[in-house]
């Protein structure tokens, strides 16, 4: 099953982030994108692919554990970016230092739960909005669009644990499915 730790921003933010992107669907372009769907918007910490269910029980704990060691912190959404012209995101400041220290906790959880972090990339706090996979799009121009967005401040109070469940091949506009399989509050 392919897993992700992640933060989820509550519904008030979403909605705030929502309003903003809503103008960005009448950009020239737009209907070229993936749009990603609010139920499915999340800032992840740490990515871990395919998991094998037998280290669940170990990944459980040890998330528990980074969970209980990471105090709560505030974010709000600002700002904007693209990823190789392939991903536009909107951004979060406020308490980054301790989101990094998350993702780096989730990222050990991981790897002392026994699965494979070699792909870890420094970590970037971002929520994906859309994607362009046949790099149609200006993407900076969206960026720029959303850039002078701040929504109102809310607390991270909790490490999740997502499961994606990826959409049938072949279904123009399919996106990932994705379902919580636990939670943690942080720093409880």
């Amino acid at each position: 099953m392919r897993l992700f730790a992640a933060v989820l921003p509550p519904e008030a933010a979403l909605a705030e982030l929502a309003e903003a992107v809503a103008p960005l669907h009448d950009l020239p372009g737009a209907d070229r994108l993936t749009w990603t769907t609010r139920a499915n918007w999340h800032f992840t910490l740490a990515f871990y692919g395919d998991v094998d269910p037998d280290t669940l029980p170990e990944l459980y704990t040890r998330l528990g554990r980074a969970a209980h060691r990471n105090g709560d912190f505030q974010l709000r959404f600002q700002g904007a970016g693209t990823f190789g012209g392939r991903a536009l995101w909107a951004g979060a400041s406020g308490g980054l230092p301790p989101m990094r220290r998350l993702a780096d906790s989730a990222s050990a959880a991981a790897r002392r739960a026994g699965i494979d972090t070699t792909e870890h990339r420094a970590y970037t706090p971002h929520l994906t909005v859309a994607r362009d996979r046949a790099g149609a799009a200006d993407l900076p121009r969206y960026a720029a669009a959303l850039a002078d967005f701040e929504g109102h401040p809310w607390r991270a109070a909790h490490l999740s644990l997502i499961r994606s469940n990826l959409p049938t091949q072949g279904i123009p506009g399919a996106q990932p499915r994705y379902e919580t399989l636990t939670s943690w509050p942080l720093g409880a």
